[in-house]
């Protein structure tokens, strides 16, 4: 079977997930392709009973049959009991809150691989300062990865291949998990510009829902292939303010990340901005699309971080104006392609 052929030459080890939502799920799926054993730490008892009792996940994926090397429990010490790496796989806004509650829990030597993507608002932190606050006292030691790139959750249970980046400051880290997570299918690069892949992994959000409002408007390809680029070099400015390397942006996190989700109505940054170009409202939109859209609070942290460093950044400022419903997506649009003409530069 293609899918269980290890790249990484790395043997079985048990991998926990934090989190039983999409991404946790279908990341304790491709982890499952080298062989892990994988548990998965969910807080509603009929999704650990779905999973352990008929390998299904009766909230996400319930079409989809889940390796029996897959199991869960709700008791998050059985989970992380022996785990050699740790997903977390909780929303960005709720992440640091779920990492101190459980912070004591975590061992030193053991990797906390993020999947988290997004600016934590009440704190103004990306994660790779959040997460480590969050941690307090027991940080140290505890080696910190960032998973981001071109990934979507319904994708990944199918078993499509793709390739994603892992980031940590030390690169040794970042190759550990590298080797233990690369299969045939799930192909990952290392990486140790923390901050230039976590920036792509966040700002992409913004800008899908942006593409999403411009589909929603009717327009085509080439306006949505205007956006991803002029917002790329939006994405790099801001990297490059944070101390992030430019290049990074060329890569997974950045434009593949971005390329993925501005093109794509699977994600459900660019189906909120479709719905709100066609009149609902930011809570009529998170309703019906039932899970988190970090697009939305990113927006605002991105716009406060832009007069941070006196930054421009017009495509972000004006999906922040429409979500904050102080200009109509046709208004906005205007806005930007009325803006005072200018030449193309890459710095």
């Amino acid at each position: 079977d293609a899918k269980n052929k290890s790249v990484g030459g790395v043997k079985p080890v048990k991998i926990a997930v934090l989190g039983a939502g999409s991404y946790g799920t279908a990341m304790a799926y491709v982890a499952t392709h080298n062989g892990h054993s994988v548990m998965v730490y969910a807080r509603n008892q009929a999704v650990v009973d779905g999973i352990n009792k008929n390998s299904v996940h009766p909230k996400r994926f319930s079409d989809i049959k889940l390796p029996k090397l897959i199991t869960a429990s709700s008791d998050i010490k059985e989970v992380l009991a022996d785990a050699a790496i740790i997903i977390h796989a909780v929303p960005a806004q709720h992440t640091p809150g779920f990492l101190g509650k459980h912070k004591h829990l975590f061992k030193k030597g053991v990797p906390i691989v993020s999947t988290a993507k997004g600016i934590h608002v009440a704190t103004h932190r990306l994660m790779s300062e959040a997460i480590p606050h969050a941690l307090g006292e027991c940080a140290e030691g505890i080696p910190l990865v960032y998973l981001s790139g071109p990934s979507f959750a319904k994708e990944m249970v199918k078993g499509h291949p793709m390739a994603v980046v892992v980031a940590s400051k030390e690169m040794k880290v970042a190759e550990y998990v590298q080797k233990t997570l690369s299969s045939i299918l799930f192909r990952c690069y290392a990486s140790d510009d923390v901050i230039g892949v976590e920036v792509g992994g966040a700002l992409k959000n913004p800008l899908a829902i942006g593409a999403g409002m411009a589909r929603g408007l009717g327009y085509g390809q080439s306006t949505i292939a205007g956006l991803v680029t002029r917002g790329c070099r939006e994405m790099r400015q801001l990297a490059i303010a944070l101390g992030g390397q430019p290049e990074t942006l060329a890569g997974l996190s950045g434009v593949g990340d971005l390329m993925l989700t501005c093109f794509s109505s699977l994600s459900r940054n660019n189906r909120c901005g479709t719905m709100l170009a066609e009149g609902k409202t930011v809570e009529e939109a998170f309703e019906a699309i039932g899970e988190v859209v970090e697009g939305v609070p990113t927006a605002k942290e991105v716009v406060r971080l832009a007069e941070e460093h006196k930054l421009e950044l017009p495509l972000f400022r004006a999906v922040d104006l429409i979500l904050s419903g102080k200009v109509k997506p046709r208004e906005a649009l205007g806005h930007i392609m009325g803006r005072e003409l200018g030449e193309e530069r890459f710095h």
